[in-house]
């Protein structure tokens, strides 16, 4: 088949892919999931596009169509969630967004009768869960991270309460959005279809803001009040699942109901032993030995098995919760499963810092993964842009006494304005 031609449209989109701060590395499973969700004239066209958001015009002159070709184009890959839009400056622009989170999940969030969800849902749990390269690289490729973890409000003391910020709180996450989406939980459906989900709701995946006005305006999630949203939030509480968010303050585009069974994250921070997987909210879980009666009601309610029921320090034959503070995500899923009050929600002595826009957080992922380049010469289709970006990435890839006597040699005023920054 013609996917599998290392000159084709498939492998030029994963190249591309593999662009982005969060990386796709390339492989024959990648390749296969691909030519599920695109054609490989779509792929190949794909992978000529810029990272950052382009209007239809500028599609259009790369490639080398009209531009109503090229709206035609990006409207049918955006109604079937393959592209988000969105309008700026009163103008519609589109960008790709990457495979997670992006159209890997928009591609599980409905019921779909153009593709074959069981075998997408198949090839999705041996490229992540099994064949763990992506998710390695995902987690572990710089200090900066996709997602974040919400704290759960009511696990909180007043006290304690009166620390957390609006941007830390779903609640306000919520009644803050412009826009709000609900469809399939991408985890929990592919899951389905391995016949290894669980019984945790399935309709409860909200996108908000930008993200859910685009998936809104295609069909491809159904809107909700914020009062539904709500309602959503707090069965998912009360059924212990973690809310899991976009690493950002502002304009957040996702909130996950998480469970520790389904989730790539969470599994990935349970499997593969990440302590970093997300990031934690800015409180962490503390026991009272006293209290504690060793029910274990705790530790089989932590998503990510960061709590233990075992004999204490004295060599007592009671046992004891005991927690791994490296691995606890300060979620309080466990606070509200102690039925004598044996666990709280402390402060962290330091606290967690989130980017402040998706912007923040994609140039900081670029930064720790030698990406950078690409953000800034972005639009593949130019040669000067390929060389730029090779030259670059090249100079950010050198010690810093080597890096400051190339910008001496490049001579380039922006080039050195760039590599200040990076420095910061």
């Amino acid at each position: 088949m013609s996917h599998h031609s290392s000159d084709g449209g498939y492998h030029s989109m994963m190249r591309r892919l593999n662009k982005f701060p969060l990386g796709a590395p390339p492989s024959d499973l990648l390749c296969k999931i691909l030519s599920i969700l695109f054609s490989e004239e779509e792929a190949q066209l794909l992978s000529q596009l810029p990272l950052r958001p382009f209007s239809a015009a500028k599609a259009a002159r790369i490639w080398k169509v009209s531009e109503s070709a090229a709206g035609n184009r990006l409207e049918g890959l955006a109604s079937r969630a393959m592209l988000v839009d969105m309008e700026r400056d009163g103008k519609r622009v589109y960008f790709l967004p990457p495979p997670m989170a992006g159209f890997f999940e928009f591609s599980m969030m409905r019921l779909r009768s153009d593709i074959d969800q069981k075998e997408l849902g198949t090839l999705f749990f041996r490229y992540i869960n099994v064949a763990d390269d992506f998710i390695r690289d995902l987690f572990t490729a710089g200090s900066t991270q996709l997602g974040r973890v919400l704290v759960n409000e009511q696990a909180l003391s007043a006290e304690a309460s009166a620390q957390v910020l609006d941007y830390e709180r779903a609640t306000e996450v919520i009644r803050s959005a412009s826009h709000i989406g609900v469809g399939l939980c991408y985890c929990r459906h592919k899951m389905l279809h391995l016949g290894r989900s669980c019984n945790a709701p399935l309709d409860n995946c909200m996108t908000l803001n930008v993200a859910a006005q685009s998936l809104i305006r295609h069909g491809n999630a159904r809107s909700i009040d914020q009062a539904e949203a709500l309602d959503i939030l707090q069965q998912a509480r009360s059924l212990k699942l973690v809310q899991c968010a976009d690493n950002v303050r502002n304009q957040v585009n996702f909130i996950c109901h998480c469970c520790g069974c389904c989730c790539e994250a969470l599994l990935a921070a349970r499997r593969l032993a990440l302590p970093n997987a997300l990031y934690t909210t800015n409180f962490i879980v503390k026991t009272d030995d006293h209290s504690c009666n060793g029910c274990g009601n705790c530790a089989r309610t932590c998503p990510i098995a960061a709590i233990a029921v075992e004999s204490n320090d004295a060599g007592e034959p009671s046992k004891k919760a005991k927690l791994n503070e490296e691995l606890c995500l300060g979620c309080g899923a466990c606070v509200g499963s102690c039925p004598v009050g044996a666990l709280r929600l402390d402060p962290r002595e330091k606290r967690i810092l989130t980017p402040v826009n998706t912007a923040h957080r994609l140039v900081l992922m670029a930064i720790e993964r030698g990406k950078l380049q690409n953000l800034i010469f972005d639009n593949q289709a130019h040669l000067s842009h390929r060389a730029m970006a090779a030259i670059l990435g090249a100079i950010l890839r050198l010690p810093p006494v080597k890096r400051m006597m190339a910008s001496d040699q490049m001579k380039s005023r922006y080039l050195e304005r760039i590599l200040s920054d990076v420095d910061l």
